[in-house]
């Protein structure tokens, strides 16, 4: 399974000036569902897609969007590791936002890779067991 962080939902669902003028980045996310690749939301990436939206229709139709996909809902256990991997941020000398930590520690224990443009998982990722997914470059 692999985990899509909200940066890359954003893009995938973000109006384009021209048809098929998209970020990499979003090809392969459509490549993998075109593919039927397991992909998985995590429930505080949902809530973050749904906040940003601006009225009832538009997040009825995101529901329905993203209702295709597992929610992966946060455990105690899961709130424990993300605190672990803040602390060890932070010795680390890295700040590592708490819905960032709590992400990670979905995907470490899921051992799932997370799918994301947020750089600062790049460092999370250098203090914790998170593994990210490559995005192709060219």
């Amino acid at each position: 399974m692999i985990v899509v962080d909200t940066s890359v939902w954003s893009l995938a669902f973000r109006r384009r000036a021209r048809p098929g003028d998209e970020p990499k980045v979003v090809s392969l996310l459509r490549r993998m569902i075109k593919d039927d690749q397991p992909l998985a939301v995590p429930g505080i990436v949902f809530q973050e897609l749904l906040t940003g939206v601006r009225d009832v229709t538009q997040t009825k139709k995101l529901q329905r969007l993203l209702d295709g996909f597992p929610l992966l809902l946060a455990t105690k256990d899961h709130h424990v590791e993300a605190a672990k991997i803040s602390t060890a941020c932070r010795k680390g000398g890295v700040a590592a936002a708490t819905v960032d930590c709590l992400i990670a520690a979905q995907c470490i224990s899921s051992h799932s890779p997370l799918l994301t443009t947020d750089e600062d998982f790049k460092r999370i990722a250098r203090h914790a067991a998170l593994k990210l997914y490559p995005i192709p470059l060219g």
